[in-house]
C-alpha cells in the first residue's frame, strides 16, 4: 500500500471542497455548509492565509484530508495545531489513513514545539471517538463549546 500525505495545492481547492461537503453529509451537518471553491481557495492558498491542508493519497489517489490552523495557550505560552476537519472516503477506512494523517500533525507539533494538538468530536460519533481515544485522545468533557455567529455575531459587535 502506497500512502503518502502531503500539502494541499492551489489545484486540490475543489477537491478539499468536496472532502468538506462530504464530511458534512456524514455528519449530518450539510445545511451548515456554505463554504465555496472559491473560499476555500482564498483561504488556503491566498496571500492572508491562516488555515493549511494536508491531502491523503493512496495508490495516488486523494482519499482524505486533513484541515487545520495554529491556535496559542496561554496557559502553557505555546501555539498548538487545531484540527478543523478530518474526513477519510468510506470505501478507505480502516487502512490506516486517518492515524497517517493524525500521525503526520502530531509530528509537525513536536517539530516545531508546539503544546497541545486538539480537536472536537460530535458527542454521537462513536466510532470517531473511540478510534481517537485509541490513538491516544483524551476527552474534554469539562468544557462547553460557545459560538456567536449570524445576527447575534453582528448585534454582539454593535453593528444589527
Amino acid at each position: 500500500m502506497s500512502l503518502i500525505i502531503r500539502r494541499a495545492e492551489p489545484k486540490d481547492a475543489g477537491l478539499v471542497h468536496r472532502f468538506i461537503v462530504k464530511l458534512a453529509e456524514y455528519e449530518k451537518l450539510s445545511h451548515e455548509v456554505e463554504a465555496s471553491e472559491n473560499d476555500i481557495a482564498d483561504n488556503l492558498f491566498g496571500d492572508n492565509r491562516k488555515v493549511f491542508c494536508e491531502i491523503a493519497e493512496l495508490e495516488g489517489e486523494p482519499v482524505g484530508f486533513a484541515l487545520w490552523f495554529y491556535t496559542f495557550s496561554t496557559f502553557q505560552g505555546r501555539h498548538g495545531i487545531w484540527l478543523e476537519d478530518l474526513f477519510v472516503e468510506p470505501e478507505a477506512r480502516g487502512k490506516g489513513i486517518g492515524k497517517a494523517l493524525l500521525a503526520h500533525l502530531a509530528r509537525r507539533c513536536i517539530d516545531e514545539g508546539l503544546g497541545r494538538f486538539e480537536w472536537w468530536v460530535l458527542d454521537w460519533n462513536e466510532p470517531s471517538i473511540e478510534f481517537y481515544k485509541s490513538q491516544g485522545a483524551v476527552m474534554q468533557d469539562e468544557w462547553t463549546v460557545c459560538r456567536v455567529s449570524g445576527t447575534d455575531l453582528a448585534a454582539l459587535a454593535g453593528k444589527s
